[in-house]
């Protein structure tokens, strides 16, 4: 086992994860939590700047400035608007980021207008059994199928527009969270306000012991990730390595876990950086941590948004173990933990490779190696292998 690391105080983790919960801050409405998450760093005591729009760029200082790395949790979740206003003085709905109008269905929710904030509930078309009977069941699973009901006197469009009620305000979704004594955690949008907090209580950690990394790290909170966009403008340093912080779908088919943190080895983007993924894997061997590798069929994260803006650096994925992603969420403090302990011995890491403060240009010789292809396939059988083809194409 490696040198001891500065412990995350869980409880300060789950106080920030309950305070964040309860503010709404679906993509495109997220002011306060940027607010809030800035209030955080300034009390722990690490500098920050924002971008227009609020994503907050911060600065833990290390021994030396290059290379540098960054790691990246954002902010935003998913959330709905205002599509149409019916005649009936219902709502229609549009998603804010990518879920299932199923996990919708039977929310309580708040709606942001210019005024100020109305409370409703979503409901299925037919939503009373009284009335439809089992013409209930027979509904299809989509957004067009579901609508808002206010809590206000509202039976027609004109009512909604008094009452303010306009077309792109904001739906927020109750995050309805409960921490359990068995240390679950359930809640809507711990995607990815969990891995925010986990973030935060390891920077605590690390500065609270009073140990300095030895480069430069960049903690990024980011505000569009559940849209896209996600870092794409967020790293104006000489960033070699992107840690990316998001949560991991425990499910069948997949081997993320409520009790570990996953190292995701790929997701729709494709493959992770080969060379930093198995520094973190290392990294969780030697403080034996536990940790699981998974690809993420379905999923993207700020670390791809980071490469399609045309960042030339390695890219890793840690990842919360949670249930019914996008739905009503359930990790375990287990697994925030891991993902704290882990993010904490990354920060006082040494760099992946110290040769990617500068670009390797024409230079072979500080050029990263993986597996061999003779180590592999056996030099002494490559030609026999090859000549063989050839003579079955003949």
């Amino acid at each position: 086992m490696s040198e001891q690391l500065p412990e995350p105080d869980l409880n300060y983790l789950q106080k920030v994860l309950l305070e964040m919960l309860a503010i709404p801050s679906p993509t495109g409405f997220t002011d306060t939590i940027v607010r809030y998450v800035a209030e955080r760093l300034d009390e722990i005591g690490i500098p920050f700047e924002l971008t227009r729009r609020g994503t907050i760029r911060a600065t833990l200082k290390g021994r030396q400035s290059s290379p540098d790395r960054a790691v990246s949790a954002h902010l935003d979740t998913i959330g709905a608007s205002v599509r149409a206003i019916q005649d009936n003085g219902r709502l229609s709905l549009a998603p804010v980021g990518c879920w299932s109008s199923r996990f919708a269905e039977g929310s309580r929710v708040s709606v942001f207008t210019d005024n100020g904030v109305l409370r409703g509930s979503v409901l299925p078309l037919m939503a009373s059994g009284h009335a439809f009977n089992t013409a209930i069941d027979q509904m299809p699973v989509s957004w067009e199928h579901i609508e808002l009901r206010l809590d206000a006197y509202c039976a027609t469009r004109a009512d909604c527009q008094t009452l303010g009620v306009d077309i792109g305000d904001f739906v927020a979704f109750d995050p309805l969270p409960e921490f359990t004594e068995s240390g679950h955690i359930s809640a809507r949008h711990l995607d990815d306000k969990a891995g925010v907090a986990a973030l935060l209580a390891s920077l605590k950690a690390v500065v609270d012991s009073g140990a300095q990394p030895l480069i430069d790290c960049h903690p990024l909170f980011t505000i569009t990730e559940e849209t896209g966009s996600g870092a794409a403008a967020a790293l104006p340093w000489d960033v070699s390595e992107f840690v990316g912080i998001d949560i991991a779908p425990v499910a069948p088919g997949q081997h993320s876990s409520e009790h570990a943190v996953s190292v995701a080895m790929q997701d729709s983007a494709g493959p992770y950086d080969y060379h930093l993924s198995r520094h973190l894997l290392k990294l969780a061997r030697e403080h034996e941590l536990p940790a699981r590798r998974d690809v993420f069929r379905y999923y993207f994260s700020d670390a791809h948004s980071a490469i399609t803006a045309g960042h030339d650096i390695r890219t890793a994925l840690l990842a919360f173990g949670c249930d019914a992603t996008h739905g009503y969420e359930r990790t375990h403090i287990d697994s925030l933990a891991a993902l704290s302990r882990l993010l904490t011995a990354y920060l006082l890491s040494p760099p992946v490779f110290a040769s990617d403060s500068q670009a390797t240009g024409s230079s072979l010789e500080s050029f990263s190696h993986q597996l061999e292809h003779e180590t592999q396939m056996g030099s002494d059988t490559r030609v026999p292998a090859v000549d063989s083809l050839i003579g079955n194409q003949n």
